[in-house]
C-alpha cells in the first residue's frame, strides 16, 4: 500500500505514482484520506428471476454489486435455459446465451460458470463450446438440491474439465446426511430457525469436501470449493492443498461476519446452505485464508421475495440471501478493524485472489494496462446497515444494524463512473460479459 495517483485513459490504467509524473489530465479526482483500490471480484453470485420465489433482476443486482464496490462478477448459467432447469429442449450452451443477451441491463462486468447437473453423456459434449464462450468453470453441487449430483458423475465431470484444464466448483454436503437430519428435526418438529444449523452440520460439509477433493486430486483437475463453512472443512482442503496448484477454496462474508446465533435474532432471513457456524469457525475462516489455505472472500449473493422468507418451519424457507451492496464494508468492518487486518489483505482476498483464480487478468489489480475497474472507498464515512437502502430488489438484510465504519464513494467500471457519492449515476448497459481465459494455477 503506498500513497499514489492512478491515470486512466478511456477504459484503461495507464499509469501509477506520484501525479507529477504522470500524463496530464483533463479531469482531477481528489481522494486524499481514502482508499483507492481496484474494484472487486465476486465469483459467486446468483442472479435469478425464476423460479417465482427469486427475485434477482440484473439491473437492480448490479446496481447494488456497483454500489459495494463491485465491478465484476461471476453468475452461473443452467442447463435448460434458465433456473427453469427442467426444460429439457435447452441446454447449458442456452443457459449461457441467456446470461450473455442481459449484459445490456448491467451497470458492471460479468462472466459465467457452468452448472453441470444432467448426468448424461451429452453434457460433457457441451464443455469445449462453453470454454469457447469465455465460460472457463463449472459448478456441480453434492447436495439435496434439485440439481444435485452423484459421486460417480462427478468423477466423470473430473476427468472431462481435467482434458479440458478447466474448474471445477464444487458445493459441497452429503446429501444423505442432510435428508436424513432435516427429516429427524421434522418428525421432533423442530422447525424453529435456531435448529436449522443442525440440519446441516460441519462434518457434513467436510465428509463430502474430503470425497470431493481426494476425487479431484487423483484426476488432475483444478478443484475450487466454494463456501467453507468451518474448520473442519478448512482443514480438509488444507490436507491435499499441496502449492494452490489444483486446489483452491474460497469462504463468505457472512461466515467471517455472523454466526448461528443470527437465527435467534434474525429468524429465517439467514437461512442459507452451508448454515453459519459458530465463532470458532468464525475464527477459523481467517486463521485460513491467513494461511493460504482460503484464498477468496465471496458473497454466494442469492435474492428472494421477501414474503418466502417467512414461513412457519426453516424447511419451507428458501435457502439464500443477497450480500453484493455490504460485502465491502462488512468485510473491511470484521477483517481490518476487528481483526487487524492489512488493507492489501482485503484487496487479495476480494479482488486479485479471485480475478486470478479465474482466468481475468484485466481485473482485480491497478496495474497499468488494465481494465480501469477503480474503487474509491472511504474507511471513515460508514453507518448502520439498513434494508432500506438496498438497490437489490430483496427487501432484508442478514447484516441489518450492523455498524461499519467504511462506505463506498465512487466506482468506476473500465473507466466510467458509475457509482458517485453513494449513488448510481451510469445508464445500465455499461456492463459487459467477460469471456474469461482458461486461468494458470501454477505456483
Amino acid at each position: 500500500m503506498r500513497r499514489a495517483s492512478v491515470a486512466i485513459r478511456g477504459e484503461q490504467i495507464v499509469a501509477v505514482g506520484q501525479e507529477a509524473d504522470l500524463p496530464d489530465a483533463e479531469r482531477r479526482i481528489d481522494a486524499s484520506g481514502k482508499v483507492v483500490m481496484p474494484g472487486v471480484v465476486d465469483p459467486h453470485v446468483h442472479v435469478d428471476e425464476v423460479p417465482e420465489n427469486r427475485a434477482g433482476t440484473m439491473p437492480a443486482e448490479t446496481a447494488a454489486a456497483a454500489l459495494g464496490g463491485v465491478t465484476t462478477f461471476i453468475d452461473f448459467a443452467f442447463q435448460g435455459g434458465d433456473r427453469r432447469i427442467a426444460d429439457e429442449s435447452k441446454d447449458l450452451l442456452d443457459g449461457i446465451e441467456h446470461k450473455r443477451s442481459k449484459a445490456d441491463q448491467s451497470y458492471v462486468d460479468y462472466g459465467l460458470h457452468g452448472v453441470l447437473h444432467r448426468e448424461d453423456p451429452e453434457t460433457f459434449e457441451e464443455l469445449g463450446p462453453a470454454i469457447d464462450m469465455g465460460v472457463t468453470s463449472f459448478k456441480m453441487f453434492m447436495s439435496n438440491y434439485e440439481v444435485g449430483i452423484s459421486n460417480g458423475f462427478m468423477i466423470e465431470a473430473f476427468e472431462e474439465l481435467a482434458d479440458h484444464d478447466a474448474v471445477a466448483a464444487m458445493h459441497t454436503e452429503d446429501p444423505s446426511i442432510c435428508d436424513a437430519l432435516t427429516a429427524k428435526l421434522q418428525r421432533e418438529g423442530k422447525g424453529a430457525s435456531t435448529h436449522y444449523p443442525d440440519s446441516r452440520p460441519d462434518y457434513c460439509e467436510a465428509m463430502a469436501a474430503e470425497d470431493a477433493v481426494r476425487a479431484a486430486v487423483e484426476h488432475g483437475v483444478k478443484y475450487y470449493g466454494v463456501h467453507t463453512t468451518c474448520r473442519d472443512s478448512a482443514e480438509v482442503i488444507r490436507q491435499f492443498q499441496a502449492d494452490q496448484s489444483t486446489v483452491r477454496a474460497e469462504t463468505c462474508t457472512h461466515y467471517t461476519a455472523l454466526d448461528r446465533s443470527a437465527y435467534a435474532t434474525k429468524g429465517n432471513l439467514p437461512i442459507i446452505a452451508p448454515p453459519l457456524r459458530t465463532e470458532d469457525d468464525q475464527d477459523a475462516m481467517f486463521e485460513y485464508l491467513d494461511d493460504g489455505t482460503l484464498t477468496v472472500v465471496s458473497t454466494d449473493h442469492s435474492v428472494y421475495h421477501e414474503k418466502y422468507k417467512h414461513t412457519d418451519d426453516w424447511w419451507d424457507a428458501p435457502f439464500g440471501a443477497n450480500s453484493l451492496q455490504y460485502s465491502l464494508p462488512v468485510f473491511h468492518e470484521v477483517a481490518v478493524n476487528q481483526r487487524d487486518h492489512s488493507l492489501p489483505f482485503l484487496v487479495r482476498v476480494l479482488c486479485t485472489n479471485p480475478a486470478q483464480t479465474f482466468g481475468m487478468p484485466r481485473k482485480g489489480t491497478l496495474e497499468p494496462g488494465t481494465d480501469a475497474d477503480v474503487v474509491v472507498f472511504d474507511p471513515s464515512s460508514g453507518g448502520v446497515i439498513s434494508a432500506e437502502d438496498n438497490a437489490s430488489n430483496s427487501t432484508f438484510s442478514i447484516y441489518e444494524g450492523m455498524d461499519v465504519s467504511g462506505s463506498v464513494e465512487k466506482t468506476f467500471v473500465r473507466g466510467e463512473l458509475v457509482v458517485d457519492d453513494g449513488s448510481v449515476v451510469a445508464e445500465t448497459g455499461t456492463g459487459e460479459f467477460v469471456e474469461r481465459d482458461l486461468p494458470d494455477w501454477s505456483p
